[in-house]
């Protein structure tokens, strides 16, 4: 009786425990959500995040408190050549992050723990032993291992297509649910019955088009399998938000209803 009497009590203890811990953390994010950046900030998001000042004035504020709680809770590593994440780096990653939940309910990518960044690509072994060359990954357990000179040049230039860090941070979301399917978790009233119909045409359509070497608003790296085409039409819908509704116009208005966010309407 006394046992039991004990593990009681501690699971009560752990209880009250977690809640405090809970209750401390959206206390936190309550007071860093409100902060905002100085004019040095301001210019490197400016110079490298170039889409930071085509969102609406009221949003870049949001962005910047989301981008203060991103920094606090997320450890960056350093790999390779590189010897520090510099506060460049820090703010353009945690920037084209947090611009994925700029809209939505924000968890700050609750499962992840650390940001890897090498200074160029890199070489990652295969589970067959072989070696490939990479710009970034995102691991389901925890990690976003990002080529630092890719995330510069695909920030910067917002018209390309092409942004490794928005390409796997969308590779982050799609993984939230458990599993890397290219079906994320939507919010409340947006059908998931409608996503998979409007994604698995628009992936057949556009593989067709790929195979027969036709040239595409995606890029061609879409056509590997359904998540990567959903992070690809991510890309593509914050870079080229006109190409993608005009071509794509289904897709379009998908991934409008998941990021909440009309990325025509800032041009």
């Amino acid at each position: 009786m006394e046992i039991i009497t004990l593990i009681l009590f501690l699971l009560a203890m752990t209880g009250v425990y977690l809640l405090a811990a809970h209750a401390d953390k959206d206390s936190k994010r309550a007071r860093l959500v409100r902060e905002r950046f100085g004019e040095k900030q301001r210019e490197i998001l400016r110079r490298e995040v170039p889409i930071y000042e085509k969102i609406p004035e009221q949003q870049r504020g949001i962005l910047e408190g989301m981008i203060h709680i991103f920094l606090d809770e997320k450890h960056f590593e350093p790999c390779g050549d590189l010897e520090e994440v510099t506060e460049e780096m820090r703010l353009v990653i945690a920037a084209n992050a947090c611009l994925l939940q700029l809209n939505r309910k924000p968890d700050y990518y609750e499962k992840l723990r650390s940001i890897l960044v090498y200074p160029e690509a890199y070489v990652a072994s295969m589970p067959n032993g072989e070696e490939q060359l990479r710009l970034g990954e995102s691991w389901s357990s925890g990690s976003v291992v990002l080529s630092w000179a890719s995330v510069k040049s695909g920030s910067r230039n917002t018209e390309d297509g092409h942004n490794v860090a928005l390409h796997e941070f969308a590779h982050q979301l799609d993984q939230a649910n458990g599993t890397t399917d290219g079906l994320p978790k939507l919010s409340e009233g947006h059908s998931y019955r409608e996503w998979a119909r409007t994604f698995q045409a628009a992936f057949a359509k556009f593989s067709a088009k790929v195979n027969k070497g036709k040239k595409t608003v995606i890029d061609e790296y879409g056509a590997t399998n359904a998540p990567e085409f959903f992070a690809v039409a991510t890309e593509t819908f914050f870079e080229k938000p006109k190409q993608l509704k005009k071509t794509y116009p289904e897709v379009y208005e998908q991934l409008q209803k998941f990021y909440k966010l009309d990325p025509v309407s800032w041009s």
